[in-house]
């Protein structure tokens, strides 16, 4: 298993990794939102993405986002390859990308929100905490992502409060990441 922060070469992966998006949503029947190949090259581009193989083969991906200027940040869009569900990839990617989230950005809270038990377990190991929708960014580009689930109309006749997702954030900012945020800081004044 080799999992790494994805780069421009990965952009040949885009169209299967959005075809995983619609068979996983057709196969949950969960409200798991469509991805646009062309924010996901961005994600890519921008070193905001972690992939992995198996045996040399696309396996799985994760991205982050940031929002209310990097106060924010979403792990996103994690996907497994069918075949290899259950044997822990989902976790490794989840962990990856928690890392590349408090390296790049040690001061923001990371956050999701998800229907899925697997990855509440996960973010659970991780120390997010289950938490309302008003404790997560209030970013309209955020919430617009979940225009494409088909629960949206839940999302938006409970004015962004609550929906079938559950919200979930890591906000111990004094972790290992920002202690060492800290401890730069400190050494540049």
């Amino acid at each position: 298993m080799i999992l790494r922060v994805a780069t421009f070469a990965d952009i040949q992966y885009v169209d299967t990794l959005c075809q995983w998006y619609v068979e996983s949503a057709k196969t949950r029947g969960t409200g798991i939102a469509k991805r646009d190949p062309n924010y996901l090259i961005k994600k890519i581009q921008n070193g905001d993405a972690i992939i992995a193989f198996v045996d040399n083969e696309l396996a799985g991906f994760c991205y982050i986002e940031t929002f209310d200027d990097a106060k924010f940040v979403v792990n996103s869009g994690l996907i497994v390859n069918t075949e290899l569900r259950k044997e822990g990839l989902g976790r490794a990617i989840k962990h990856e990308v928690f890392k590349l989230s408090r390296t790049k950005y040690p001061q923001a809270k990371i956050f999701g929100i998800t229907t899925s038990a697997a990855v509440m377990k996960i973010n659970s190991e991780l120390g997010y905490r289950p938490t309302t929708f008003p404790e997560l960014t209030q970013s309209d580009d955020f919430w617009k992502g979940c225009m494409s689930c088909k629960n949206y109309h839940i999302l938006q006749e409970n004015e962004r409060k609550m929906c079938l997702c559950t919200g979930m954030v890591y906000d111990n900012l004094k972790d290992q990441y920002g202690q060492i945020a800290q401890e730069s800081i400190e050494i540049l004044r």
